[in-house]
């Protein structure tokens, strides 16, 4: 269950503005990968407030609503599908990260990164491994992240129906590959994700 204790560690030591950040979207063949910065009130009720991956769409819908009503301050980026292929997943997310952090319009001083590398954030920072479970802020971060990745998904699946992205939000399942194969990537297809479609060709 996730608790203020590392943000209150790091506020003990003299910084004032803490934030949590996590992504959402590394694994999946298509659509941008979403960071999210989260700056929470020390009164915050946590509550339910967990990894968004163990919580329903429906609580997760309902903590979205909460956080982004009390948060300090919150900001949500992205990287492209372009930049994906470009710069490759892990270079993705760190840059969709610092563009999160970037954008929150209250400065924070501090962050606490969910996982294991902080390259190119832009403030002292600790990586936490499996943040969402021990940070309030990184746990409030990961439900803002998903929530909007799963919308765009859903967006997604109107503008492009043949590939069911409702359903699978855009993971390698194997209705999704058999939709590759029979239609063939979209413009929202990561191509650097889809080397196995050009490997069967041969």
């Amino acid at each position: 269950m996730p608790t203020f204790e590392l943000e209150e560690h790091y506020k003990a030591q003299g910084f004032s503005c803490v934030c949590g950040v996590d992504e959402a979207g590394r694994g999946p063949l298509s659509g941008p990968v979403v960071a999210a910065a989260c700056v929470l009130p020390p009164d915050f009720e946590i509550g339910e407030l967990n990894d968004s991956k163990k919580l329903t769409p429906k609580k997760r819908d309902i903590l979205y609503d909460r956080i982004i009503k009390e948060a300090v301050a919150y900001s949500i980026a992205s990287a492209s599908p372009e930049e994906i292929d470009e710069i490759n997943i892990l270079n993705a997310t760190m840059l969709a990260m610092k563009r999160a952090i970037e954008s929150l319009p209250l400065r924070a001083d501090f962050a606490l990164i969910d996982g294991n590398v902080s390259r190119g954030i832009p403030l002292p920072c600790e990586t936490v491994i499996k943040g969402d479970s021990r940070s309030a802020s990184i746990a409030a971060a990961s439900i803002l992240a998903k929530v909007t990745r799963d919308r765009l998904c859903l967006q997604d699946d109107v503008d492009y129906p043949q590939y069911k992205f409702a359903k699978h939000k855009g993971y390698g399942t194997k209705e999704h590959i058999e939709a590759l194969k029979a239609h063939g990537p979209s413009p929202i297809h990561r191509r650097s994700f889809l080397k196995f479609l050009s490997d069967e060709e041969h």
